[in-house]
């Protein structure tokens, strides 16, 4: 049946770095195909992972095999064959659990097939040591010189223990007959396994320069993606401050537009007034005359007012003239009754006396 697939999952695959032996090389670009694979025919696991048609893992399990999770997402195993460490990173814990379960379920068996070869090729051993051991003692049997009596002595044993010998002869040399094809199959298939190792590791080796540019590409675009990743950063702010100033002028226009909704109302209330202008108009004229009439009698009022000033300063000079004057009459008249009062005493005098 050939090999067949017993377990599958996606990863990212890693491989150690052959002149650091302590950095991780990535083998794939992106998240690959890995894969458990049994073969039936001789007995054994492998892991195996493709990227296009680049072989980047091809590991046969052996029981002194390891895997071992250094994180959460990544586990790594060492292979002596291929003299390098494979790392497998996954999108998930839960990935790399069932992962390195598969794993030690593979090396178990794996381990359980190594003993089972074992005992068979001691077994086959066994037998065919048996089988050396006791062919030249039959033929020393068959080849023994001696009388009549004692050769048909010999004669039926030797038969039978030929036989039986012959039987077991038989299934040794069926047995390495199939061990030898199939040690025949193992090795095309190790030395086929061995050609495309090969081929994948000239690859790998022409990669590796590409790898090197690829990688001072990617670090020199890395740099200038972080120089423009500053640069938007700072648009981005300059952005906020611009969307923080439109935020407040739409505020503002908002604002305007109340305004101008507040000076249409006045406008239309300015419209309404300007149609009863003309009738102001009029009424303006009418007031206008009555305020020249009204000055006209003002301008008349004025000159009556200054001449009345006049009369009242000229009645102002006369009732001081008259004060005077009056003054002067009442001094006079002080002295007439003053004069009066001591001729009436004198009167009085005289009349006593009389």
């Amino acid at each position: 049946m050939g090999e067949q697939p017993i377990f599958t999952t996606r990863a990212h695959v890693f491989q150690i770095d052959p002149s650091t032996k302590k950095n991780w090389v990535p083998a794939s670009k992106q998240a690959v195909t890995v894969s458990y694979f049994y073969d039936s025919t001789r007995n054994s696991y492998r892991i195996i992972s493709v990227d296009g048609t680049k072989v980047i893992i091809n590991s046969t399990i052996t029981p002194n095999m390891t895997f071992t999770k250094t994180s959460q997402k990544f586990g790594q195993w060492a292979d002596s064959r291929a003299n390098t460490v494979f790392g497998l990173g996954f999108a998930s814990e839960q990935q790399l659990s069932k992962f390195a379960d598969k794993f030690q379920e593979v090396k178990e068996a794996a381990k359980l097939a190594r003993d089972r070869s074992q005992e068979k090729m001691e077994t086959s051993s066994n037998h065919s040591q048996e089988s050396g051991r006791e062919t030249p003692s039959s033929t020393r049997a068959s080849s023994i010189n001696g009388t009549d009596d004692e050769k048909a002595c010999h004669t039926a044993p030797s038969d039978s223990e030929l036989r039986t010998e012959n039987d077991k002869l038989k299934t040794a040399l069926a047995q390495s007959s199939t061990n030898v094809k199939k040690w025949e199959t193992e090795l095309e298939t190790l030395r086929e396994s061995n050609a495309r190792l090969s081929s994948a590791l000239q690859e790998s080796i022409a990669s590796v320069e590409h790898w090197k540019k690829q990688f001072l590409t990617c670090k020199d675009e890395n740099e200038h993606l972080r120089n423009k990743i500053v640069e938007l950063e700072a648009q981005c702010d300059e952005i906020d401050k611009e969307t923080e100033r439109n935020e407040e002028l739409r505020k503002r226009l908002q604002e305007l537009e109340v305004e101008i909704q507040d000076k249409e109302a006045e406008l239309e209330d300015l419209r309404k007034q300007s149609e009863v202008i003309p009738q102001l108009m009029l009424e303006c004229e009418a007031v206008n005359e009555k305020l020249q009439d009204a000055e006209l009698r003002n301008q008349d009022l004025e000159d009556k007012v200054r001449t009345l000033r006049k009369d009242v300063e000229e009645s102002k000079h006369r009732q001081g003239h008259l004060k005077l004057e009056l003054k002067h009459f009442l001094n006079v008249l002080d002295g007439k009754i003053d004069d009066l009062h001591e001729f009436r005493q004198g009167l009085s005098k005289l009349e006593m006396e009389n």
